[in-house]
């Protein structure tokens, strides 16, 4: 059984309330926060954070350095490692200067959860991301079946993802009422709407071509006929569990709610993608396909502004720079065609610096 110290309990809830009154942070940072504490806690035994010294801040480091991933077996990442230690050090920092710590706890000890500059550089560099092409997704809705309810919704829920690039977090939580197929727009309201940072902003369906907007409008029109719902009824509900013939629970359609959480979409997506032929894809790799897709229309700036509202940016840079990288073998390509297209010794004043180099050599 793990051990608990009530001093700890009493003060980490202090804080995850500061956090989320204070500093604003929503309930999925605090609860990697209190996953960070929990790690660390784990590894001291539960011993009281009065008596906090850089010395468990090192030992930690290190034994976090060498832990395994549960479900890989590999070492942790050392973005994972970062984050942690992160966490760790903001809350010892905030530790000490509360009331009955401040005698306990010198407030540069928690500097000694940081970690090298080359961990941090290792941790914070960018890699290339796997992202699905419209060719791959068109293939998966074409293969999903759509005999049942159940089927159609993950069909369909696919789709909406392809034309909206949506967040799950605004898939789960999305209802009939905020889409508009007449003018072919979905209000992402943060009032009902679980979207980042709780910002409120319309998407227009975006032109992806083949089926996903007709399995959408026919999903829409199958809650509305069929099962008689109105604007309020979820655009994606959760499976109705219920007892089968031989006594056992199965899935029995559609629930009047929607999910509770965002894991059975990422695993409606996990199963459609393994189904196909393909690779897993997660929802939020929809946002960087159709980015890519937006930069091989050769869009104008004014058009280009528009695609990165949809998304939900209010500046276009946070579009390029997050989800705009160019992938790794299309960058081989341009690179070549721009040595095919221009020479440097075409360039007048290369040319005069290469020939003073040469005078001198």
């Amino acid at each position: 059984m793990a051990k608990h110290n009530a001093a700890n309990e009493r003060i980490k809830r202090e804080y995850f309330r500061y956090l989320k009154e204070a500093l604003g942070r929503d309930q999925a940072t605090v609860d990697g926060i209190a996953k960070a504490l929990a790690r660390f806690e784990e590894a001291t035994g539960a011993k009281d954070f009065k008596r906090f010294h850089r010395e468990q801040a090192v030992a930690f480091k290190k034994r976090l350095g060498e832990a395994q991933n549960a479900r890989t077996g590999a070492r942790l990442a050392k973005a994972t490692l970062l984050s942690t230690l992160r966490d760790l050090k903001a809350f010892f920092f905030w530790l000490a200067h509360q009331p009955g710590y401040k005698s306990h706890i010198a407030y540069d000890d928690a500097a000694y959860f940081n970690l090298s500059e080359k961990e941090v550089a290792i941790a914070r560099a960018r890699r290339e991301k796997q992202v699905p092409t419209l060719a791959q997704v068109h293939h998966v809705l074409v293969t999903m079946p759509s005999a049942t309810v159940l089927e159609r919704r993950d069909r369909a829920l696919i789709a909406f993802a392809a034309l909206t690039a949506a967040r799950v977090g605004a898939l789960a939580s999305l209802r009939l009422g905020h889409v508009n197929t007449a003018e072919g727009f979905v209000d992402q309201d943060a009032r009902t709407v679980d979207t980042k940072f709780s910002k409120s902003f319309r998407t227009y369906f975006m032109p992806v071509g083949g089926e996903a907007l007709a399995i959408v409008h026919t999903w829409l029109d199958e809650l509305c006929r069929d099962h008689l719902w109105g604007p309020a009824d979820p655009l994606f509900p959760a499976t109705r569990m219920g007892l089968n013939d031989t006594g056992s629970f199965a899935p029995r359609g559609l629930a009047r709610h929607g999910w509770a959480t965002t894991s059975p979409i990422r695993d409606v997506f996990r199963r459609a993608f393994t189904a196909a032929g393909l690779p897993y894809f997660n929802p939020h790799s929809f946002r960087d396909m159709l980015v890519r897709h937006a930069m091989s229309l050769n869009l104008s700036p004014a058009e280009m502004k528009a695609w990165s509202q949809n998304l939900g940016h209010a500046d276009v840079l946070t579009t390029f720079t997050s989800y705009g990288q160019v992938p790794v073998h299309r960058q081989g390509e341009l690179i070549r065609a721009a040595s095919r297209t221009h020479h440097a010794n075409d360039d007048p004043d290369i040319a005069a610096l290469i020939d003073r180099i040469r005078r001198k050599a």
